[in-house]
């Protein structure tokens, strides 16, 4: 039983036609008669699950959204790329290529998810960040600010970390610095260690942290970022 048909409400997008979706049947969130997104044909959105797609959210291509996934806002997902699970892309997102969202992921905000990406479990991609290339970003790990990301080079993550045993996540950026999440703290490693010194002091918290920065900078000391924010 269909979930959803195609009205006859039309745009045109780079020569495509994408037609607004309206809910035939109440599932999920989404009620009966409710006016969704932009899709180009039914195989972009799955007729079964909770899937959806909202807002001026645009899909087409051979791109697809299935599971309970929702696009919304203005977020484009196109190409080959997939969107599953429970994954949300939303904001001005755009996830494309080949590309596969999937899992509890969310990508959102000006972030991009191209190439042979992969985002999932728990992960968060946001800001202006870029996933690209055959990079994969998972568990708890969070992209975000000006981070470029190509490869499995260009991140790193650890997850029950600290006082909190939350995840800390280092990646490069697009001016070639690493930068560092951790909580609410975002910044360089160089601010992220300082940081660690004036908070936990002489504590094993400390120690523990400082092991870890040694091996990001380790890690990440031939990974070059060019001018232009293609990583290398």
């Amino acid at each position: 039983m269909k979930k959803y048909v195609l009205t006859e409400n039309t745009i045109e997008f780079f020569g495509i036609t994408l037609y607004q979706i309206k809910a035939v049947r109440s599932f999920g969130d989404v009620g009966e008669g409710e006016l969704g997104g932009w899709i180009a044909k039914e195989e972009n959105l799955d007729q079964s699950g909770n899937a959806w797609v909202s807002g001026n959210a645009q899909v087409y291509g051979n791109a697809r959204v299935s599971g309970n996934a929702w696009v919304s806002g203005d977020a484009q997902v196109s190409g080959n790329a997939r969107v599953s699970g429970n994954a949300w892309v939303s904001g001005n997102a755009w996830v494309y290529g080949n590309a596969w969202v999937s899992g509890n992921a969310q990508v959102y905000g000006d972030a991009w998810v191209y190439g042979n990406a992969r985002v999932s479990g728990n992960a968060w991609v946001s800001g202006d960040a870029q996933v690209s290339g055959n990079a994969w970003v998972s568990g708890n790990a969070w992209v975000y600010g000006d981070a470029r990301v190509e490869s499995s080079r260009h991140i790193v993550w650890f997850s029950n970390v600290g006082s909190e045993n939350g995840t800390l996540t280092a990646f490069t950026s697009k001016t070639g610095e690493i930068e560092v999440t951790r909580g609410c703290f975002f910044g360089t490693i160089d601010e992220f260690e300082q940081k660690v010194k004036t908070r936990h002091s002489d504590s094993k918290y400390a120690e523990e942290y400082l092991i870890l920065v040694e091996y990001i900078r380790l890690r990440f000391r031939d990974v070059k970022v060019t001018a232009d924010g293609d990583n290398s």
